[in-house]
């Protein structure tokens, strides 16, 4: 149900998960709390195991080949690089820091893309030395790398072209038709300096025919390529593979019924301002329709052009693979009663659950953990405060109807929220710490086994 009783407040449920409510029905997370000292993150690696073989099943199914490098700016716990490492997997990167990170977590040179505008030279140089695969995004980067690899090189630079996309003409990323042809040009005359692989693109938004689209015109581009004695035998998607968060049902009643009176101080959002936290085709099933999709002026969908042409599709997802992958646990340590609804006051910021960033709301249900199994039971909405001096630093602006009477001392576990939701605005502001990952060990034992990430900054 996507409204709770008959007061109307709206509630999105998320998507059950067995491995998460392990964890909560466990009892650990108190004890984390309480050890920790603030809020933190658990994070769980089988599920990002389990995303990748989902995608890379839906290659095989389709037949095609492909390659699924992490993109790790979607959360840069040093477990997912690890797990990489130890699937085979790559990791997209758009800074030294972060191929840096990759490489000491055992992921090889060649397992690694490197994406991002205006690369530095410095970036450039650990790139070309590692064999990692660089999306070159303009004329004066191409210029840049060549110089870099030299008259005499060791190894080429291994290039893909990156497009802007028709569609989203005013993208301040990629290569137009016409930088494209200079570019093409330039490669072909660099010889044995740079290796061009083919294209890339990525694409904002989730909708699936786009991205079939302009695949499509990438693997024309490639056998044109071809024909100029380039190699070009791939395609990189990017990313852009939605991650369903609750049902259908849900999500509509939620998106109906919602107004400015189920939000603190009156604020209003659209539909538009959120995350489409349903989709029909979301993670390994948005690549399925994606290869099964006819790309415009095609006859033949394109599963079945890659493979006339040879090509291998390079995807760079980061909420796919991070789908039920972690939560974000508070301590509530202040409570307020205001007209009609609670205002809770938690032990960290909104900077750490960053939906917040995009001027939005992180939408999923919070689980209340009580520490009184005789907390008043009923319909009790509240909204969520940060534990900072600005009026408006609320983790949840929404009035959530909580089964119980939220108590100080009570932990709220947002769900679901490795995904772009731990680390893309986190900060130390007021002198907090920022909150620590926790990796939690899933193997069959009486209680799971926790340790922290061995993130280095």
């Amino acid at each position: 149900m996507a409204v709770s009783g008959a007061s109307g407040w709206p509630t999105l449920p998320a998507l059950p998960d067995p491995a998460t409510r392990a964890v909560l029905d466990s009892g650990l997370l108190a004890e984390l709390s309480y050890a920790l000292g603030g809020p933190f993150h658990f994070l769980l690696p089988d599920a990002f195991d389990a995303n990748l073989r989902t995608l890379r099943s839906a290659l095989s199914d389709a037949g095609v080949a492909g390659f699924v490098y992490y993109a790790k700016k979607a959360n840069k716990a040093a477990v997912w690089s690890e797990r990489c490492a130890a699937n085979g997997a790559g990791v997209d990167t758009a800074s030294v820091g972060e191929l840096r990170d990759a490489l000491g977590h055992g992921v090889r040179g060649e397992h690694l893309v490197v994406t991002g505008p205006a690369k530095d030279g410095a970036l450039l140089r650990l790139a070309v030395r590692q064999g990692a695969l660089i999306a070159v995004d303009a004329l004066d980067e191409l210029d840049a790398l060549i110089a870099t690899v030299g008259p005499d090189p060791v190894r080429p630079a291994r290039v893909v072209l990156r497009c802007l996309p028709p569609a989203q003409p005013h993208s301040r990323f990629g290569l137009h038709d016409t930088e494209l042809e200079a570019a093409l040009e330039r490669c072909a005359r660099a010889a044995d300096a740079v290796r061009m692989e083919g294209f890339s693109f990525h694409l904002s938004g989730y909708a699936v025919q786009p991205r079939a689209d302009l695949a499509g015109r990438l693997v024309e581009r490639c056998l044109k390529a071809r024909a100029r004695g380039l190699v070009a035998d791939r395609i990189s998607i990017g990313g852009g593979l939605a991650v369903s968060y609750t049902d259908a049902v849900s999500w509509r009643g939620f998106l109906a019924g919602q107004h400015s009176g189920h939000y603190h101080a009156g604020k209003s959002f659209t539909a538009g301002d959120f995350y489409p936290y349903h989709s029909p085709a979301a993670g390994a099933g948005a690549l399925r329709a994606l290869l099964a999709a006819r790309p415009e002026g095609h006859h033949r969908n394109l599963a079945a052009l890659l493979q006339d042409a040879a090509l291998t599709l390079l995807l760079e997802p980061g909420r796919a693979l991070l789908d039920q992958a972690g939560a974000t646990v508070f301590r509530i340590q202040g409570v307020k009663d205001r007209a009609g609804y609670q205002l809770l006051t938690v032990d960290g910021t909104s900077l750490s659950l960053s939906e917040q960033w995009f001027h939005s709301e992180y939408l999923p249900d919070p689980h209340l953990l009580s520490h009184d199994p005789d907390a008043p039971a009923g319909l009790h909405p509240a909204s969520v405060g940060a534990a900072t001096c600005l009026e408006s630093d609320l983790i949840s602006w929404r009035k959530i109807p909580f089964p119980r009477r939220p108590r100080i001392g009570d932990l709220l576990v947002y769900p679901n929220t490795a995904g772009y939701q731990m680390d893309s605005n986190e900060s130390s502001f007021h002198d907090l710490p920022l909150p620590p990952k926790v990796v939690i060990d899933r193997t069959e034992r009486p209680r799971p086994r926790w340790r922290l990430d061995r993130q280095r900054s």
